[in-house]
């Protein structure tokens, strides 16, 4: 991005001037054991501390031990901060740090033009630039000419850094992701004590390990501090955002929607159970809430998905909160069970992480595939809510409101979140939790006339019977049973009953859900993007963007992806055009096609990745038709 200002810190006596900038892209790129995650999440932390508003996106490898210095274990972590709003990790990153060659090979595309480039030099070995696939070795043959070069031997001054502290070359070199954010920090201005407080809570049983960390930190830091940097470097500051005034901490989606479960049950006066088998990008919800235990949340690793979530259903029969989660082909197992709730009308809530498919597909890749399976995959008619989290933050509110549906309309409801929103983070203002409005639930206790299976006549809802009550003894199981008492039931007459009703039930949920809105823009025009999930952002600001260039442009963001929103279809009939950006081959544009009987048109981006908002501007333009060339941002402070 273009500076705005300088301003001017001292260290060492002497005097520096920092080139001031709106915004930064760093991604850090090494191999799947150089620690590269924790290095991306503590620069994003610490930058969330300072006050700026970030976002950020893990890059994992998908096999567990590639082998070492292979295109196929990068791993990366990319921190978008900034002094203003932030809603995407950002197109492109204007800093690579590169431990490795292949982490080079793998990233260097994505690099701006004269973008910043960190480069580890004790890593290009022969064997290492032959595993990546280079013929030549880039540090020497001019290839990386049109970048900023900042190259330096970080294993080796890591190794002489942390010596003192008595640790083997091996365990010494895995301190060199903190030498380097060490020197991260001073090229940007960080404060590195919040990684230093970090670090001793971390390794607080392995004092020499911790140690040795704070002194690689140390060490970067004054490498940077002290050293010439090269032709256009400069040090840098980025000032803090304005964001509205409250408590805030950074959070990614898993966690979020943790809490947001704790927070349901809290509101509906009930025990958690959740039960769950791991699985990626899912696991982190096991271990989030398998520390609350405090909140009365009870975690249980099932043998298998099935196993998962039917001892939530048994949890939520027996008077407490079931809740399951998984990702996609985990949804896929559940599928029968998840009938079974819906045929005993239990609550249940299950959150699906999506990821990469089809089966095993892409397990550490981002994608919305899910959307059909969770609205249409079960056997039957067997009708659910489908919620879907647009934001890392917004997984709490979301969360909430699955416990509030499922608890008040006794149903499952699956709530879709993804594996960009589940591992990145934002700064979330911590809600005023006394603004929730509760929703408690009241178990039928009346024994007289009990019948388990009576419908509210204008609800279609039955009581909620906690198992074991006293005189309010029944059974339950898959097979349809009478309207009423409960039992067994093959009359014709009563399953067309029980299934409209059941529809019905489903269909109310829409009189309990916030109406449709145009989230940017006018409410009629010549195009609409309709989006929905982890789209929200990249769609956010390429319609801001859109917007400021004078384009009839507006966007619509669903979170009740079934049922729908009221007014949703006033509003698209509002628009020339709609279309319809998903992390899929097209889904939703299919739904709304079979509801509104709209020419909905996809944007379908399947490659793993979430959209990045040029992608999204250049959709427009052509929709549109405007003539407009592409060029290239240039990266940040570059002359």
């Amino acid at each position: 991005m273009t500076a705005t200002d300088s301003n001017e810190a001292s260290g060492e006596g002497q005097t520096v001037t920092r080139e001031e900038l709106d915004s930064v892209v760093i991604r850090f790129a090494g191999d799947s054991g150089d620690g590269m995650q924790l290095t991306g999440s503590q620069f994003g932390a610490t930058s969330a501390l300072m006050g700026n508003d970030l976002s950020t996106f893990p890059d994992y490898p998908a096999e567990i031990r590639a082998p070492a210095g292979t295109t196929y274990g990068v791993s990366g972590f990319q921190v978008h901060f900034a002094s203003k709003d932030v809603r995407t990790p950002g197109d492109a990153p204007d800093v690579l740090v590169a431990m490795n060659p292949a982490a080079l090979m793998v990233n260097l595309p994505q690099l701006k033009p004269h973008g910043v480039l960190v480069i580890n030099t004790d890593a290009f070995t022969k064997a290492n630039l032959k595993k990546a696939g280079y013929e030549a070795n880039p540090l020497e043959d001019h290839s990386l000419d049109a970048y900023r070069l900042l190259a330096v031997d970080i294993t080796k001054r890591t190794l002489e850094a942390v010596r003192p502290h008595g640790l083997s070359s091996k365990n010494g070199a895995r301190c060199k992701n903190v030498w380097t954010l060490g020197l991260l920090y001073w090229l940007f201005d960080r404060d590195p004590a919040p990684t230093t407080q970090w670090l001793e809570t971390k390794f607080k049983k392995k004092p020499d390990i911790a140690e040795a960390n704070k002194a690689a930190l140390r060490a970067g830091h004054i490498f940077a501090e002290n050293t010439a940097l090269p032709n256009g470097i400069h040090p840098y500051t980025v000032p803090k955002a304005e964001l509205p005034k409250g408590t805030y901490r950074s959070i990614d989606g898993n966690t979020a929607a943790a809490y947001g479960v704790v927070m349901g049950a809290k509101l509906a006066g009930l025990p958690v159970m959740y039960g769950s088998y791991p699985i990626t990008p899912a696991s982190a919800l096991l271990h989030h809430l398998a520390k609350l235990k405090h909140m009365d949340v009870t975690t249980f690793q099932a043998e298998d998905e099935i196993a998962a979530v039917c001892s939530a259903i048994g949890a939520s029969f027996g008077g407490a909160l079931g809740v399951t989660g998984t990702s996609g082909p985990g949804l896929a197992l559940k599928t029968e069970a998840v009938g079974l709730a819906i045929g005993a009308e239990l609550p249940l809530v299950i959150v699906d992480v999506q990821r990469g498919g089809p089966s095993t597909g892409l397990p550490t890749k981002t994608e919305q595939s899910d959307l059909l399976f969770a609205i249409y995959g079960r056997n039957g008619d067997a009708p659910l809510p489908v919620l879907a989290a647009a934001t890392p933050g917004d997984c709490f509110h979301m969360a909430v409101e699955a416990v509030r549906i499922a608890t008040q309309f006794m149903t499952p409801v699956i709530l879709l979140t993804d594996g960009y929103l589940a591992n990145g983070a934002e700064p979330w203002k911590i809600p005023d939790l006394d603004a929730y409005e509760p929703f408690p639930v009241t178990f039928q206790t009346e024994t007289e006339n009990f019948q388990p299976f009576a419908h509210d006549p204008e609800t279609g809802i039955r009581r909620w019977v906690k198992a074991g009550t006293p005189g309010l003894m029944y059974r339950t199981g898959g097979l349809e049973k009478a309207d009423g008492p409960g039992n067994i039931s093959y009359d014709p007459d009563n399953h067309q009953a029980m299934t409209t009703m059941r529809a019905d039930k489903i269909a109310r949920v829409a009189d309990s859900i916030p109406e449709a809105v145009i989230e940017q823009g006018e409410a009629t025009g010549e195009l609409v993007y309709v989006g929905w999930g982890s789209t929200h952002g990249a769609i956010t600001q390429a319609v801001g963007q859109l917007l400021g260039e004078g384009h009839s442009v507006s966007h619509i963001h669903l979170r009740y992806m079934n049922p729908l929103p009221k007014g949703l279809e006033r509003l698209l009939r509002g628009f020339k055009q709609v279309v319809v950006p998903e992390m899929n081959n097209g889904m939703l544009d299919k739904v709304l096609r079979a509801e509104f009987l709209i020419d909905a048109k996809g944007v379908n981006k399947v490659k793993g990745l979430p959209f990045q908002i040029h992608e999204l501007v250049e959709d427009a333009y052509q929709r549109l038709g405007v003539n407009h060339e592409h060029s290239n941002v240039i990266a940040m402070g570059a002359e």
